[in-house]
């Protein structure tokens, strides 16, 4: 690794420490989440944070489009909402001289980064409007394609899906979020201390540290990253034992899946275990990363079956097999 390289990844890892330090005073006790959540960013992807109201969602995305720098808008998805009411619309307006002419008015997605708040309590048709969003980096009103910010990210919050009023994310839109964050409850300690930081006079502030243009040069130097070859095979291995009926020794694992991972999945998860590694100080991935970063990359890109979901199997624990058998594979060879 050239000695450039090295010095460029060594100081991005001391200015993530400290982008994770400022959250982490606002967002307290949560530290794989906010690890999960500022990685998505470094790999330029988008996120998907679930888990029941009051948890501190919506605090931890305001808080990072304070750290990370870039300009935030917030939309309250709710059944009513519309595609414009996301996306922008035209209107036709009148001139002094009596001519009309249409405007575009821009909707709340342009912008650098969007917080996507109870995203499952919109209509499908109404969540579909950001898929070519969040894939393209760009939207078409009226026929003409317009660019959003740069860079732009999503981070969306869902209600678990067996409460009321909510809709099941499309496939389609599940797989264009790198990763799935799970926002579980507090432990005693950290509910303390959520518990005297937020109640009293004064809100803990976060400071700046990224700006959007040193995030993006942080994203282009993830992608230069070196990763080893055991690492990029073991990816493979992984995802491609996650589909159904796909990897050799393992057809009691396949047999449980309705459908698996697709190749933007191995993508995803390339991209994460280097940013993990560089949040870890590392100048390289591990087999390590790509056990810890399976679950939050995979979950939400399969679903089991009617009789594994009536056996009562676990998506989570059915990923954990698959991981575990993978790399004791690569491990030993």
């Amino acid at each position: 690794m050239a000695d450039a390289l090295v010095a460029e990844i060594e100081a991005l890892g001391t200015t993530l420490a400290a982008a994770r330090a400022s959250v982490n005073r606002r967002f307290i006790g949560q530290g794989q989440v906010v690890d999960l959540v500022i990685s998505s960013m470094l790999c330029g992807g988008h996120a998907l944070l679930v888990g029941l109201p009051g948890l501190g969602k919506t605090r931890l995305v305001d808080t990072l489009s304070t750290v990370m720098g870039l300009r935030g808008n917030r939309i309250q998805f709710t059944p009513d909402l519309m595609p414009a009411d996301i996306l922008g619309s035209e209107v036709l307006e009148t001139a002094a001289d009596g001519s009309r002419a249409f405007r575009f008015i821009e909707g709340p997605v342009f912008c650098q980064l969007l917080m996507a708040d109870e995203i499952n309590r919109a209509s499908p048709r109404t969540q579909s409007a950001l898929l070519q969003a969040m894939q393209e980096k760009e939207v078409t009103v009226g026929g003409v394609h317009r660019a959003l910010g740069r860079p732009f990210h999503v981070l969306a919050t869902q209600n678990p899906i067996e409460q009321e009023g909510t809709y099941p994310l499309p496939e389609a839109q599940l797989d264009r979020f790198l990763v799935q964050v799970n926002v579980p409850y507090p432990d005693r300690e950290t509910e303390r201390a959520v518990l005297i930081a937020t109640t009293g006079a004064e809100d803990t502030l976060s400071e700046q540290v990224f700006t959007a243009e040193t995030l993006l040069a942080a994203q282009m130097l993830l992608r230069r990253m070196p990763v080893g070859d055991q690492v990029v095979e073991s990816i493979l291995d992984l995802v491609r034992a996650c589909r159904p009926g796909e990897a050799d020794g393992m057809k009691d694992l396949g047999n449980s899946l309705a459908w698996g991972p697709g190749p933007r999945a191995a993508q995803a998860l390339m991209l994460m275990v280097r940013a993990r590694a560089l949040l870890d100080g590392r100048l390289a991935p591990s087999l390590d990363d790509v056990a810890a970063m399976a679950q939050p990359v995979l979950i939400h890109r399969m679903a089991l079956n009617f009789a594994a979901r009536q056996r009562g199997e676990d998506l989570a624990a059915l990923i954990a097999r698959v991981t575990m058998r993978v790399l004791q594979v690569e491990a030993a060879a």
